[in-house]
């Protein structure tokens, strides 16, 4: 049985060194920046001016539809108060014409706790290790076909925690699509016959980026997880 447990080692220790590289790379376009997004999708910023002036134009549409549907109509029930109307379509040109900052703002609040969660101070992560002393502790109590065991509980354990990866990261490009077309988001709440599309993108940007701070919680779990393992595997 010694071939089989060293071709098991070899493949357990193949998908852990994966791991790793998958990790580094994912871990480091995380976060409430969207300087990485920019990196790989630099149409993005080009576009935002076109929904810029998009949002702007649907804006004075929807201004002049309500007044024309008060004075050339006649009011009726669901006609909005003219001066009502135009004070809100005024304040949503400007938050559309300055949405990127409003937007930054909202980014840096929920990006200070998401940069406390990775830069605190946890055990080192290395896959390679954790298989190594998982296998040696194995090793000890049993030999053989324990190794296929071993082998089946790395695949469910990398599996999930690439999947988990995988989840981050669509959060942050998901995260990334609300930003550069937050411009129109805000178009929509120049009427109240469209307010609730603005009120849903603003749950939904909210719902983003705490789920990307939860995200990067259940990871830093994790790694503290392989690494007091690997630092004191007895004691667990």
């Amino acid at each position: 049985m010694g071939i089989l447990d060293g071709i098991v080692e070899w493949i357990a220790e193949q998908i852990m060194y994966g791991l790793d590289m998958i990790n580094t790379s994912v871990l480091g376009a995380l976060g409430c920046d969207m300087s990485v997004f920019l990196r790989y999708f630099p149409a993005a910023e080009t576009m935002y001016e076109s929904f810029v002036a998009l949002a702007i134009g649907l804006i004075l549409l929807l201004w002049v539809w309500n007044l024309f549907k008060n004075f050339g109509l006649g009011a009726g029930s669901e006609a909005e108060d003219p001066i009502k109307l135009s004070i809100r379509s005024i304040l949503f040109i400007l938050l559309a014409y300055y949405s990127d900052q409003i937007v930054d703002i909202a980014l840096t609040i929920g990006g200070t706790p998401y940069n406390w969660i990775m830069t605190a101070s946890l055990p080192s992560l290395d896959f390679a290790s954790f298989n190594s002393v998982l296998l040696t502790i194995i090793g000890v109590c049993a030999n053989g076909g324990v190794a296929l065991i071993v082998l089946i509980l790395l695949l469910v354990l990398a599996w999930n925690y690439l999947k988990l990866l995988c989840e981050a990261a669509e959060r942050y490009v998901l995260l990334g699509v609300l930003v550069f077309t937050a411009p129109v988001a805000f178009a929509m709440g120049a009427s109240q016959a469209t307010s609730n599309i603005f009120k849903s993108w603003c749950r939904m940007f909210a719902g983003q980026l705490f789920l990307l701070v939860m995200n990067a919680w259940c990871l830093r779990l994790f790694v503290s997880m392989v690494g007091a393992f690997i630092a004191n595997p007895l004691s667990l």
